[in-house]
């Protein structure tokens, strides 16, 4: 059943990213351009009732910085809610990353049902991930970036809840947090923050331009208004003036920085003794397993370090591996004749544990890297950490 659901998921994707041709992917993508209408109108209504005060915001009493992008997946944000999260710690801020735990385990259905019953369903606390001491749950109870934030982050706490007006509270009131960093936050509106970061891929800014479902944007490319800040992401050594031109069709103020994730090293996923050098990779044969949002970005990666890709093993995004699937790709690989199997950092936290496997297997570890804008950035920081009066309103597109 999880195989089917998963080869109709990458179905909808290639009919979306218009790599389908034939009559059910065409009738499929009239479909979606329908309901992409409806989904424009849903989107800029909600937005309507919070500036008019139908709906209103939060105001936790605490700094609050949301990361987000206009478009699905892809952007690269997770490295750069770190960056950002490093730096307010390193400037004595105590940072709470609030995130929704996309594909985390729920509580236990009888505890849900208890409080449902009772009456009680908003008393069940968020999930705290880390509380900046010790990390308290798995990648599976927590979810894949949550997990790999805090194992990153110490210092910092992850709290995971869908209600995040309740997770910062919650951090706030017990575990003494004074920054609340909003994970995957742009449409996320009931809480108030101070700055907008908004994450725009330069490969493919605005995704194939269409709205939800029949594309990858979240909002229509004016929203882009709402940001205070716009990492581009991605960047090489081409000029991006061009998309800067179009982006500052949509905000005239928000700083604009550029940067790029870069590759930093090789860490053995079952060994933590053994990390490599990225010439590590040069002219060797080897095996890629990812289930992430953009697969080619990774390869790419890969295939500038010089390693030859005998194998691509490409999975749904978030997919949560089981031991045949790594198994399977790992033997695909041997007889390939590759010297060791290469995936991401969040791919990594969602493998099953094995003693030991019949080839090395690595992560790709990737951080963030500023090309242009390093001012803008300590800007930011610097409004966060010394903040001027309360929280303003929020801006609404």
């Amino acid at each position: 059943m999880g195989e089917r659901l998963d080869s109709l998921e990458q179905f909808g994707i290639e009919v979306i990213l218009n790599r389908r041709r034939g009559f059910r992917a065409g009738l499929l993508r009239g479909l979606l351009r329908t309901l992409s209408g409806v989904f424009a109108g849903m989107v800029q209504g909600r937005l309507a009732l919070f500036r008019n005060r139908v709906k209103t915001d939060h105001y936790l009493g605490a700094m609050v910085v949301s990361v987000g992008n206009l478009t699905v997946g892809g952007t690269g944000k997770t490295p750069v809610v770190e960056m950002l999260a490093r730096r307010l710690h390193s400037e004595g801020r105590r940072v709470a990353i609030l995130s929704r735990g996309y594909k985390s385990k729920k509580p236990a259905l009888s505890r849900r049902l208890w409080y449902r019953f009772t009456g009680r369903t908003m008393e069940i606390p968020p999930r705290v991930v880390s509380d900046g001491l010790e990390i308290r749950l798995d990648s599976f109870t927590a979810g894949d970036e949550p997990y790999m934030l805090a194992r990153n982050l110490p210092g910092v706490a992850v709290v995971v809840d869908k209600d995040r007006v309740k997770a910062g509270r919650y951090a706030v009131r017990e575990l003494g947090c004074d920054t609340l960093v909003l994970d995957d936050g742009l449409q996320y509106l009931r809480l108030r923050r101070r700055l907008d970061v908004v994450l725009v891929d330069r490969q493919a800014p605005f995704g194939n331009e269409h709205l939800l479902p029949r594309g990858t944007l979240r909002e229509p490319p004016r929203n882009l208004r709402r940001a205070s800040h716009i990492f581009l992401t991605k960047c090489d050594d081409r000029s991006n003036d061009e998309l800067i031109a179009r982006l500052r069709r949509h905000n005239r103020t928000a700083s604009i920085m550029e940067c790029r994730h870069r590759p930093v090293y090789l860490q053995n996923v079952y060994d933590p003794h053994d990390r490599q050098e990225l010439d590590f990779l040069d002219g060797k044969k080897v095996a890629t397993i990812s289930g992430i949002a953009v697969p080619e970005s990774f390869e790419g990666i890969l295939d500038k370090l010089g390693a030859v890709i005998v194998v691509r093993r490409r999975f749904t995004d978030h997919h949560r591996y089981t031991e045949d699937e790594v198994n399977e790709a790992i033997l695909r690989a041997d007889d390939k004749l590759a010297h060791f199997v290469v995936t991401t950092e969040k791919d990594a936290v969602r493998f099953p544990a094995f003693e030991k496997t019949l080839l090395p297997v690595y992560f790709l570890r990737v951080e963030i890297e500023i090309l242009r804008g390093h001012e803008a950035v300590d800007e930011c920081i610097q409004r966060i950490c010394h903040p001027q009066g309360a929280a303003p309103p929020m801006k609404f597109a």
